[in-house]
């Protein structure tokens, strides 16, 4: 089994092969190859070796089996929007792009299903069926450009995964392609499946396990009605402890969302979303249902928010106003992007109780590392999304910027939550998978990853580390009989 940086085949005959396949599907030209050089994490680059960008099912099958043969990594990739390095090319291998896979292959209203293709954009589902009254829950910030071949690699969730779930939870059936080159699906269109639940471990595998060729997803309907009910706070905490509050009383939100005053002040100058400049912290509160039921959440959420002082209130059920309370919150990404030259999106999860305390934590570690941040995050199930502002042309401040991301990762494990939400692992959290997880989990990870791909040619590198690579990281003591479990332990 061959080891990083080690490609035991002629690079001359492997392109031939490929060109046969792929022909004028395949880019080896060094100036077209930079367009591939990363994902969304952007702080990170890596030229591949080929870039592949296929448009049928048969054409894919005949690329990896080739890949396998010859023993030539295959990195999976859909619009390139991850945040974690998920996409990051491998220097040996081969990129192979699904964006030309963006055909909406079916669609059943009647049992509320939608089969597509993985390059189909998250948000062109939904404006496919909304016509029909229906809709997909899944609502990443970059839904207009994210693609649901990568909501699957990364288990994306968005908005409304509060209380729609995230995307494991909307998807009934996946096609894939394994690391031999082979045709497979799991789940059903059923309710269930006979075995194991192998459905629900392909979600967040971040291209490591299969290529997903095309997924089945569930259709929602369109409630009956709608509204956003948009709070100002001046203190952070009372907004963080308004969302256990509106929890603990029975009220389920499809949304609920906050921001801090900077990701305010960016938001609002970006797209005047008309958010009150003097709050300290903004929730987005959105209810759906029956009128009558929503009159009553609305009388209980303003009841919770004036107990918690809150200095603002305003509700929307008109649909233009809904849109523009979410502007602002839709657009907080590329809006902070105005305030630095860079930005370096953290993705963590944490028990809604810890909001406040991890936010008090969060500005601290920001004066000890000199470097800005700006909160923007799914309150209603505790997704931290900070954003830290640095300027990659000042010495030292990426360093320092993933030395404070690495800090809340941290925090977040030690209240009792997890490295990640929806953005994966990728190659950005990947010590930090040393932390939360023993040598004992990391083998079994390791283990699945071998069941599924044995010679390691899937999306090697990313999500799970190596044991030897904790060991270094410092955060575990391994024994050598670890390694020696699974022989390819290093490949992957």
């Amino acid at each position: 089994m061959r080891m990083e940086g080690q490609l035991n085949l002629d690079k001359h005959k492997f392109l031939e092969a490929l060109g046969k396949i792929s022909g004028e599907n395949v880019i080896s030209d060094r100036s077209l190859l930079t367009v591939y050089e990363a994902d969304g994490l952007t702080a990170k680059k890596q030229l591949p070796w080929l870039v592949v960008l296929p448009r049928e099912v048969q054409e894919v099958q005949e690329i990896v089996r080739l890949c396998h043969q010859h023993d030539v990594p295959v990195v999976a990739r859909g619009a390139g929007t991850g945040l974690s390095g998920g996409a990051t090319p491998h220097a040996e291998g081969v990129l192979l792009s699904l964006a030309r896979f963006n055909r909406i292959v079916s669609v059943d209203f009647e049992n509320e299903l939608a089969t597509v293709e993985p390059g189909v954009t998250n948000l062109a589902i939904s404006d496919a069926v909304r016509e029909q009254g229906f809709f997909y829950a899944p609502d990443p910030s970059s839904q207009i450009a994210c693609t649901i071949g990568g909501n699957v690699a990364e288990n994306s969730g968005g908005v409304h995964c509060l209380k729609y779930g995230l995307t494991v939870h909307n998807v009934v059936k996946l096609k894939l392609i394994s690391p031999e080159g082979e045709l497979y699906e799991l789940g059903s269109e059923a309710f269930d499946s006979p075995g194991y639940d192998l459905l629900a471990l392909l979600h967040g595998s971040e291209g490591m396990l299969g290529i997903v060729i095309e997924v089945t997803v569930k259709l929602t309907r369109i409630p009956d009605a709608i509204c956003v009910v948009m709070a100002g706070f001046t203190e952070t905490a009372d907004a963080a402890n308004s969302v256990s509050d509106i929890i603990a009383r029975g009220i389920l939100p499809a949304g609920l969302e906050m921001m801090d005053q900077p990701a305010i002040h960016a938001a609002e100058a970006f797209v005047s979303a008309g958010y009150p400049l003097s709050a300290g912290a903004l929730l987005l509160c959105e209810l759906d249902g029956h009128r009558s039921e929503l009159e009553q959440q609305i009388t209980d959420i303003k009841a919770i928010f004036e107990n918690r002082s809150a200095t603002s209130v305003e509700v929307a059920f008109d649909g233009d106003q809904r849109d523009r309370l979410w502007l602002g919150r839709k657009a907080a990404f590329p809006a902070v992007g105005r305030l630095a030259p860079d930005y370096y999106c953290m993705d963590g999860t944490i028990p809604r109780r810890q909001l406040a305390t991890v936010l008090a934590k969060i500005s601290e570690l920001s004066t000890e590392f000199e470097l800005k941040v700006a909160n923007v995050f799914h309150a209603g199930d505790g997704n931290l999304h900070p954003l830290i502002l640095y300027d990659a042309n000042n010495e030292g401040e990426l360093q320092r910027a993933e030395a404070f991301g690495a800090r809340i990762l941290t925090l977040c494990i030690d209240l009792g939550g997890t490295i990640t939400g929806e953005h994966g692992v990728g190659i950005e959290k990947i010590d930090q998978m040393c932390v939360q997880f023993s040598s004992d989990e990391l083998s079994l990870f390791h283990g699945i990853k071998a069941v599924f791909d044995s010679t390691g040619i899937l999306n090697p590198g990313k999500a799970v580390p190596t044991l030897s690579r904790c060991a270094e990281f410092g955060a575990m003591h391994v024994h050598a009989s670890a390694e020696e479990k699974f022989p390819g332990l290093e490949r992957f």
